[in-house]
């Protein structure tokens, strides 16, 4: 028998990947719903550290700032000429921390958290009252 397991409406057929972002999705309007001007940031997942500094959006050549002992889960790009400002999360990094699609979730609302905290310049727990609570 050749072809998909599953049909394509069915769960089993998205990837890791496409599951990573409706979890950034997911957490992103959560937090739109409380902060309104969010609904012009862009939201998005880049696989590991460093691929966005080349590129669209880039910081051309610039070099990540991190040692070998903490690699980022995410970070917030400055709004620059028609680009409106970015978080970014990044997913291996957010992937190898996590065992399973829960704890996942919760890590990826976190980082989604403390990155809006650092766009608005606000704590995280006043972006998400419930911040830092399993």
């Amino acid at each position: 028998m050749r072809g998909p397991i599953a049909p394509p409406q069915v769960p089993l057929s998205i990837s890791r990947a496409e599951s990573f972002v409706d979890l950034v999705q997911d957490s992103a309007e959560r937090l739109e719903r409380r902060w309104p001007q969010l609904s012009g940031v862009d939201f998005a997942v880049l696989d590991v550290p460093g691929a966005d500094f080349d590129g669209p959006g880039g910081h051309g050549g610039e070099s990540p700032s991190w040692d070998s002992d903490s690699v980022p889960l995410g970070r917030v790009i400055a709004a620059d000429g028609d680009r409106p400002d970015r978080i970014v999360i990044y997913r291996r990094p957010v992937e190898i921390r996590t065992k399973n699609r829960e704890e996942r979730a919760m890590l990826v609302h976190e980082v989604v958290v403390e990155q809006v905290a650092e766009l608005l310049g606000l704590a995280p727990e006043s972006v998400d009252p419930r911040y830092g609570q399993d």
